[in-house]
């Protein structure tokens, strides 16, 4: 399975990038979660959202991805320029102490163990001391319901890429071994714009059964992580 391709289509392709890239109101989360005037690396852009708000709220923000053409459209679309590069979450080409925060939001389950311990390591590289990591992914998820075949090489693979599932103690294990104030909490990310009253009412109950701890449909994980400040 080749990630690079998988969201390079998924981020570019106009005619799949809101299959792969839906945010349900992740994305104004994370921007109203970011204050101004702060240096801030978003790995992992999708279609350059929070890029765009965060950029308009004042921020200093910076973009890493794999995708030359997401990396390109940010440059050009908002201006980044060298803040915005092509490459890896586990060799971030910045400077160390460099950012008060790393946003990673549904980008981590895409990585392997081995993958996922360098990131880890990189992040805390990079970020200023008391710098906060802070990001998500899916709750609990059951890796087999997204498994697909391909049809021309009979390859199995996750219709999204994804590689891990993680619950809160596993999540808060992987974080913790570089990070102080490690904080994992269930969530659901609304958008009550785009809802009827409907579709409001059963996000409400979506949200209060995350809120309690229940296990339910398209939950995610919150996670915040500080930097110590030696």
């Amino acid at each position: 399975m080749n990630q690079d391709k998988i969201w390079d289509a998924y981020q570019n392709d106009k005619d799949l990038q809101f299959m792969g890239c839906r945010d349900g109101g992740r994305i104004d989360f994370f921007s109203k979660l970011i204050p101004q005037s702060v240096s801030v690396l978003n790995i992992g852009v999708g279609l350059g959202r929070l890029e765009k708000l965060l950029f308009e709220k004042g921020v200093d923000v910076h973009s890493l991805d794999p995708s030359e053409a997401s990396i390109a459209n940010l440059q050009s679309s908002i201006g980044l320029g060298e803040k915005a590069k092509v490459g890896y979450s586990q060799d971030i080409p910045f400077s160390e102490n460099y950012f008060d925060f790393v946003i990673m939001t549904e980008v981590i389950e895409h990585l392997s163990d081995a993958v996922l311990k360098k990131t880890i390591s990189e992040v805390s590289r990079v970020l200023k001391p008391g710098g906060m990591f802070v990001g998500s992914v899916p709750a609990n998820e059951n890796l087999i319901e997204g498994v697909v075949i391909c049809p021309h090489c009979g390859e199995r693979f996750h219709r999204w890429g994804h590689l891990q599932s993680f619950s809160a103690l596993s999540l808060r294990k992987a974080i913790a071994a570089s990070f102080e104030e490690v904080s994992v909490q269930r969530i659901v990310f609304l958008d009550f714009k785009s809802l009827n009253w409907k579709g409001k009412l059963a996000a409400c109950l979506r949200w209060l059964q995350a809120r309690l701890g229940k296990t339910g449909s398209n939950q995610n994980f919150y996670f915040s992580a500080r930097m110590n400040y030696k």
